[in-house]
């Protein structure tokens, strides 16, 4: 096993930056394909970046995010953090007590790590549920978490969503809905009501997932809830700073649905084409995806035999996509514990409108290189930590 811990995650991070600055500089960003869907981005003018100071920056932007937030999210109040995960953190930290539990509710596991390891943190117990008749929240609970989208773009069934929220409210315990991708691609793809409509005390999204805007966490929710989760990022300097929330207001004015509704009705066509040769693609709702499982039952179709890892072998497809064909996916540049399934989301700027049968040129032409990498441990790892 090449990568098998998150130093090794972050290394092989580092080694994609690298790749990527080394593509911009002798290329040009254009040569680049970010696919990831958390592309992101900074809107801002000048006369708006001559008044990123300390305190003026929030003195100006924080008064405008909380009319444009609300209109986003619902809620009472809404509080900008550095990342969604800090938001996570904050708000744990705010409402879970050592000997308390948090119980979680998601489409599909696993989890974001940064739930379970914020319970750590805390001395909290943590279950997490994909099933409804298994959910429980034991008597000792302080904190009912649900996610809206899962990493891999799984979304939960909204009658479920009201049912959990129903059943903890029923015993006085909030709820935080993790709506990082979510609060987007459940309301503008499914159609679904915004978190904060359904009743949920407490929503946080990422404000670089499918919107272009910077990475950073846009909480809002119940008034003395968002109070409490205030405190504790201010304490801990989990807060955004002016420049963030100033990215903020920008991408919520400058979001539109356009993009993903663009992507939905791409993406049959991308499917089909990529499906007349291979068996590991599922449709998600903005793209297609290639999960841990699929790329080992297609490896083992072909009868490919590799002494890598399963994850290996997702993190050394990435870091070909990105080195010889400028494509970012997210097993190349993530985080330590994100997703290892290589997703190409349709509704992201580079590729929105880009033709099909190009992008589907490079991935059957990175792919048949990763049949042939995977053979060599050495030259393997050479490319993972770049």
């Amino acid at each position: 096993m090449i990568v098998n811990s998150s130093l090794d995650e972050v290394k092989k991070r580092e080694s994609a930056l690298k790749i990527i600055k080394e593509i911009i500089n002798n290329e040009g960003r254009d040569s680049l394909y970010d696919v990831t869907g958390l592309s992101g981005g900074f809107i801002a003018s000048d006369e708006e970046l001559n008044l990123l100071e300390t305190y003026v920056g929030p003195a100006i932007f924080e008064d405008e995010l909380q009319i444009v937030g609300k209109e986003h999210l619902g809620g009472e109040k809404v509080l900008a953090v550095n990342r969604t995960s800090s938001g996570i953190l904050a708000s744990i930290l705010a409402l879970v007590k050592k000997g308390e539990h948090v119980s979680h509710f998601l489409a599909e596991f696993p989890a974001h790590p940064s739930i379970p390891r914020s319970c750590e943190i805390v001395g909290a117990s943590y279950d997490e549920f994909v099933e409804i008749d298994k959910f429980t929240i034991p008597e000792n609970s302080s904190l009912v978490v649900i996610t809206g989208s899962t990493m891999d773009h799984k979304v939960i069934d909204e009658d479920l969503f009201k049912e959990v929220i129903d059943m903890a409210h029923e015993k006085d315990v909030p709820v935080l809905v993790d709506d990082a991708s979510g609060a987007r691609l459940r309301t503008a793809v499914f159609k679904q009501n915004k978190a904060t409509e359904l009743g949920a005390d407490l929503v946080v999204t990422s404000t670089d997932k499918l919107m272009p805007g910077p990475r950073g966490g846009l909480m809002a929710g119940r008034e003395d809830l968002i109070n409490e989760v205030k405190i504790k990022a201010n304490q801990f300097g989990l807060e955004a700073q002016p420049p963030l929330i100033l990215a903020m207001v920008n991408a919520i004015k400058n979001y539109t649905e356009d993009n993903l509704v663009k992507a939905i009705s791409r993406k049959e066509e991308f499917f089909n084409l990529l499906s007349k040769k291979y068996e590991m693609f599922e449709k998600t709702p903005t793209g297609v995806n290639v999960s841990e499982l699929s790329l080992k039952k297609q490896l083992k179709k072909l009868d490919i035999k590799t002494e890598l890892s399963d994850k290996d072998c997702c993190f050394l497809w990435a870091m070909i996509l990105l080195k010889d064909y400028g494509i970012i996916t997210i097993p190349a540049v993530g985080m330590p514990g994100a997703s290892v399934s290589i997703r190409f989301d349709l509704s992201t700027q580079d590729v929105i409108d880009m033709n099909l049968n190009q992008l589907y040129e490079k991935i059957d032409s990175s792919f048949e290189k990763l049949l042939i990498l995977s053979q060599d441990i050495e030259k393997s790892k050479e490319l993972i930590f770049y």
